[in-house]
């Protein structure tokens, strides 16, 4: 089968968002290098065992997609503060539709829990904020997205080795290739995971032989419960909590980097629980977190606040998994 080619208004409208090496932006030199690294990825597919039909299948939904390019490059005005974040991300619907799916899941959500140690408020959580319960997946063509990056070659060697493996879960039939659908940066499913992480953790919870992260909700809470088990979770911990800071606090204290205390120690430097109430002393050894810097928001992270850092490397992101938690706790 030829490669798919793409149209010459898509060529045209992509000519300026191409890399210089295309020929001075010709339409026709773009169409004909994207067929060539396509014939290229074709080749590798093959060199590591997957089959050509389930290659020419996946090569009808590829073409090259400037919207793509355009995502990738464009960067934000500015960063939000973390209170803009969490207004954003831990919204009280999002809590209330957190604590129903916790309550809805529950006998499942047990047995994950009992395969991968991992507590139910936290899956619900990761899920919640990965994909708002699979209602936010993406819509982009999950081939066609990381072939386009891998072509642009900005990160082109991750970006073709996803490819490389979205084409191999084709292959083992999890997803057809018409619904391999995703972000535009080809994080897939109610998990968001990129083909890459699906092949080392998606699992298949109900045992119907796929692993899909798209539809079947077992596979997907047993998926997000192995990842970040296998990321160093620890199931009888939680995340951290929100403190006060005092203003003087020396700003070497500060960070995962620099090491963990107990709370014994974080309160002799005037540190305390942002909900009024006392330290238990059971705590795990702690690190303070300040995420906007001195004078801002403080959190006492544990190491499983880490873990979350490992899926998603971000402060913002691993905060607004453990308040959502939180909040199921507390349900």
């Amino acid at each position: 089968m030829v490669p798919f080619r793409p149209s010459r208004r898509s060529l045209l409208a992509a000519a300026s968002l191409l890399p210089v090496s295309l020929g001075g932006g010709s339409a026709i030199a773009a169409e004909s290098d994207f067929n060539g690294f396509l014939a290229g990825v074709r080749r590798d597919a093959m060199a590591q065992g997957i089959r050509p039909a389930t290659i020419d299948v996946a090569l009808r939904y590829i073409q090259f997609l400037p919207r793509v390019i355009e995502l990738d490059r464009k960067q934000p005005e500015r960063k939000l503060t973390f209170s803009e974040y969490l207004a954003k991300t831990v919204t009280p619907q999002r809590l209330d539709d957190a604590r129903r799916q916790a309550a809805e899941n529950w006998p499942l959500l047990q047995r994950v829990q009992q395969r991968f140690g991992v507590q139910p408020r936290f899956v619900v959580a990761l899920w919640c904020v990965e994909s708002d319960f699979g209602r936010i997946m993406g819509n982009y063509s999950v081939p066609a997205a990381l072939a386009t990056l891998a072509y642009e070659g900005r990160r082109g060697p991750m970006f073709r080795a996803e490819l490389i493996s979205a084409l191999k879960i084709l292959d083992q039939g999890h997803i057809r290739a018409d619904n391999m659908v995703g972000s535009w940066a080809g994080a897939m499913g109610q998990c968001q995971f990129m083909p890459t992480t699906f092949l080392s953790y998606a699992v298949d919870f109900d045992g119907d032989g796929r692993r899909d992260i798209w539809n079947d909700r077992q596979d997907v809470l047993g998926s997000i419960a192995n990842y970040v088990s296998r990321l160093g979770w620890r199931g009888n911990e939680g995340w951290g909590r929100e403190v006060v800071v005092p203003p003087n606090i020396d700003s070497r204290y500060a960070g995962l980097d620099s090491g963990r205390r107990s709370v014994r120690e974080w309160s002799q430097f005037g540190i305390r629980p942002a909900s009024g109430a006392a330290f238990s002393g059971r705590e795990p050894d702690a690190s303070l977190v300040l995420p906007d810097g001195a004078g801002g928001t403080g959190l006492l992270v544990y190491d499983n606040f880490r873990a979350i850092m490992k899926w998603n490397k971000s402060t913002y992101f691993a905060a607004a998994v453990g308040y959502i938690a939180d909040s199921i706790d507390r349900a």
